[in-house]
């Protein structure tokens, strides 16, 4: 089985795309440090997650926000501009796990990037049905 499991921070703002089918496609780029100090070395990973999940991660995944991606990794060969032939780590995302606490300088996403709120749910009775036993109670 193939899978990683990496930490990292958002490079970039992800960017929401649809295949001419409709399906959603989110990309984003994730760096991961190693090491300390003057060894410390990042490796970039670009992550690629499909579906609903695409669609309502889209706003969270900023520039910046700490993430745990697991997923499977491939690796795809492209050439340069140079000629010189390189290997990019790339991941199809099944999960993503939003790190740490929101920052001070941080706002929410722009209300066209959030996703609707469906409304609260009501019962055909108009609102909450009042408890009528001890043991109706949630404590």
């Amino acid at each position: 089985m193939n899978s990683i499991t990496l930490d990292g921070r958002v490079a970039a703002d992800s960017e929401l795309k649809y295949t001419q089918s409709g399906d959603a496609a989110l990309s984003f780029r994730v760096a991961s440090d190693i090491g300390f100090g003057e060894k410390k070395t990042t490796n970039w990973f670009y992550c690629q997650l499909w579906g609903k999940r695409a669609e309502a991660l889209q706003p969270y995944l900023a520039k910046g926000q700490q993430v745990t991606v697991y997923g499977q990794l491939t690796l795809r060969e492209w050439t340069d501009r140079d000629g010189a032939k390189r290997l990019s780590p790339d991941v199809r995302v099944n999960e993503v796990s939003l790190q740490g606490g929101k920052r001070e300088e941080e706002q929410a996403p722009p209300a066209s990037r959030q996703a609707p709120t469906p409304p609260p749910a009501r019962s055909s009775y108009g609102g909450q049905k009042p408890a009528t036993s001890r043991d109706e109670y949630p404590y």
